[in-house]
């Protein structure tokens, strides 16, 4: 139940809710208790009438009508419709009240979960699954709303009526009742050793749930993988088996709710024949009416609701603790906060890596090695090296996707974290190595990010930089062109360039890709980087790759291997040194020819 008290400030927020349906709560359940005192004056009116032929008191002042047996009854009927239609009524406007309270708390606690999920690290995501953040931002959720809408609205409810009832039971007759009274402790024993029991299965059932996700996420993203490798048996016994487990837990916490509930009603039954029983016994001793004992048998089964939803209404709160436990294990993970303050609308001098170090969280692998070095503003910077020599892991701290583990990196004087992130990213215009497209139209793509009127003006201009235009000349829709997920519908060098022209769109003041031309022929290649040439010349260009070809008509080169910095300098002086950057010249260019 701990856990459940991190939706205080949610309930606090919306208190007067729950004040306006505590008070329909009320009212419903007067006009609920009320029923049956009338139901036991009516009846034992009707067999004063019939067997003495005396008029009850409170019929005296009906009308002439209302005075015979069957009048007495219509009147008592008449009394009960009024009062059951005032109750149903009040619990109308119950439900309009708490269970609107619910869905305005899940809204609010979905776009939080979302928020902070957009402020965690990278090393964050790197630990966990797609489909389980997926799961407790939806399912999750949504079990933690059945606790803040139907599990309050139920537990205050009965706890109204099992007050009230109670109190009329024992005004009207205390021995009656205690006896009447005698299955509950029974009943309170069987609630707590199955709660404790549901609550475990229902966070696993919830853990289940989040792996089943998890690899049908991951499955239909890799499918094309799992179709070209003819793995679609395999995955399936996968499935099938995390699937079965997933149904064992479910089967085993229904089997618990099926013992749960015969006996709950078995309970209530013995409190009936109790009622009757020793009712009968008091009818002939002359302390009891049979109208009491009507009486007592409706307050029973109104008892009985109550009662035999405890179990609803406990598997309610379990699984809603155990959903709020699942969410609060993201929501306490410390975010990655932007705690800088300069603002900056140009480079002016330089970005200077003063000893960078790094390290992934989720490894003890040092992927740079007191990496230094100084890209000055408006110049074209290269860097090249080997598959996992750390090219890309710079173009990340740069664009503050990670943090350096050791070292500094200094923006214009200022180390980078005293920069709003928010702010300094919008200097750059960044092309990673795996391009990412949204299920939207290809210009709602390259226009992404983009929030300058003018931006509309650079889209043509872009698409022809990117060597892009005579492609969407062929689409169908053109611009307008729908991409599957992670725009499926097109080619990687068509990803490449799409990916190129939006960055380009925004006229970043830094333009960093990263590899970004590897999926492209070298004709493409040569025809983008002239544009890119001519597109901004006071721009400050920084290329990562892998191909010679790309950067040796940059001012500055490096040459990374294993996360340190090998060689260094001009393409021509580089070439002199007949290192390992000169060799990789010379085996590209004999690929080449």
């Amino acid at each position: 139940m701990k856990s459940l008290f991190s939706l205080r400030k949610y309930i606090l927020r919306y208190k007067k809710y729950i004040l306006l349906g505590f008070i329909f709560i009320l009212l419903s359940n007067v006009f609920a208790v009320v029923i049956p005192p009338i139901v036991r004056e009516s009846v034992d009116g009707v067999k004063l009438l019939v067997d003495k032929g005396e008029l009850p008191s409170f019929a005296q002042d009906l009308p002439a009508f209302f005075q015979t047996s069957s009048g007495l009854a219509l009147f008592a009927g008449l009394l009960v419709l009024g009062f059951a239609l005032l109750k149903g009524l009040c619990m109308f406007f119950m439900r309009m009240t708490i269970i609107i309270m619910s869905r305005h708390i899940e809204y609010e606690q979905k776009n939080d979960i979302f928020k902070h999920y957009q402020k965690l690290g990278q090393g964050f995501y790197g630990k966990n699954y797609t489909g389980d953040l997926m799961n407790r931002i939806s399912d999750d959720v949504s079990k933690v709303r059945m606790f803040t809408g139907p599990a309050i609205m139920y537990s205050l409810n009965l706890s109204c009526m099992i007050i009230m009832v109670l109190s009329l039971m024992f005004y009207t007759n205390a021995e009656i009742t205690l006896y009447v009274l005698i299955p509950l402790p029974i009943l309170a024993i069987t609630i707590y050793l199955v709660s404790d029991a549901m609550n475990k299965k229902s966070d696993r059932i919830q853990r289940k749930l989040s792996n089943l996700t998890s690899y049908a996420q991951e499955t239909f993203a890799g499918i094309h993988v799992v179709k070209s490798y003819a793995a679609e048996d395999d995955y399936t016994l996968d499935f099938e088996s995390i699937n079965e487990e997933y149904k064992d837990d479910n089967i085993a916490l229904v089997k618990i709710n099926g013992v749960f509930m015969p006996a709950v009603m078995g309970l209530v039954g013995l409190s009936i024949l109790i009622t009757v029983y020793m009712g009968g016994n008091a009818v002939v001793d002359g302390a009891f009416s049979i109208g009491n004992i009507v009486e007592f048998i409706i307050y029973v089964t109104m008892l009985t609701w109550p009662v035999a939803s405890l179990g609803y209404v406990t598997s309610l709160v379990q699984r809603g603790a155990a959903s709020q436990k699942r969410i609060d294990e993201f929501m306490n993970v410390e975010p990655d906060e932007d705690k800088g303050k300069e603002l900056i609308a140009k480079l002016s001098k330089s970005i200077e890596f003063n000893n960078v170090s790094f390290c992934y969280p989720e490894t003890d692998v040092w992927v740079l090695k007191n990496v230094s070095f100084v890209i000055e503003a408006n110049e074209k910077f290269g860097i090249i090296g080997t598959t996992g020599s750390g090219k890309s892991t710079i173009a990340k701290l740069l664009v503050g996707v990670y943090r350096p583990t050791k070292g500094a990196i200094i923006v214009d004087g200022l180390p980078i974290e005293q920069y709003n992130r928010s702010n300094l990213n919008k200097l750059f215009g960044y092309v990673a190595q795996d391009v990412f497209l949204f299920s939207e139209t290809l210009r709602d793509n390259i226009l992404f990010g983009s929030t300058d009127a003018t931006d509309e003006k650079n889209l043509k201009r872009a698409i022809a930089s990117a060597s892009l235009d005579i492609e969407i000349n062929g689409f169908p829709k053109g611009l307008e062109t729908i991409l599957g997920e992670r725009g499926i519908t097109l080619s990687g060098g068509q990803k490449q360039r799409a990916a190129i022209a939006r960055a380009l769109v925004k006229d970043p003041e830094i333009l960093l890709i990263d590899d970004g031309l590897s999926a492209v022929d070298t004709k493409t290649e040569v025809a983008i980087k002239n544009s890119l040439h001519g597109w901004n010349k006071s721009q400050t260009f920084i290329n990562i790759s892998h191909r010679v070809s790309s950067v040796q008509d940059c001012k500055y080169i490096l040459f990374l291997d294993h996360g340190t910095i090998i060689e260094q300098g001009n393409h021509t002086d580089m070439i002199r040194l007949k290192g390992l950057y000169a060799d990789l010249f010379d085996k590209q260019m004999m690929v080449e020819d």
